[in-house]
């Protein structure tokens, strides 16, 4: 299974954007950092694919998490790591694996 891009939408200095950050590091998660404060018109982008303004604003493939809150939330239901195609102790999905079913098939 590859693993779907990960964007973060950031500035230098939102705290919200370095816990988002890190979190996504703790993961062993390589994602894309684009800074809004550094180019507007990737301040529109992100805008345009989100309906926000604030910052971070991270999408995992083409689904919008949200913010720092948001995928902190997601990761306490236990959301995060299988949309980032992560198994239940963290590793990387072979691919074609579904993590439901048995690895012997029905009994």
């Amino acid at each position: 299974m590859t693993t779907p891009k990960v964007v973060v939408y950031s500035t230098q200095f939102c705290p919200y954007c370095v816990r988002a950050k890190a979190l996504l590091q703790a993961k062993g998660v390589m994602f894309e950092e684009i800074r809004v404060d550094l180019d507007r018109d990737r301040m529109v982008e992100m805008m345009q694919r989100s309906g926000r303004r604030t910052v971070p604003q991270i999408f995992i493939g083409d689904h919008h998490v949200g913010g720092f809150d948001d995928m902190a939330a997601l990761d306490a239901r236990g959301g995060l790591d299988p949309l980032l195609g992560l198994g239940p102790d963290g590793s990387a999905l072979p691919c074609g694996h579904d993590p439901d079913s048995s690895e012997d098939g029905p009994t």
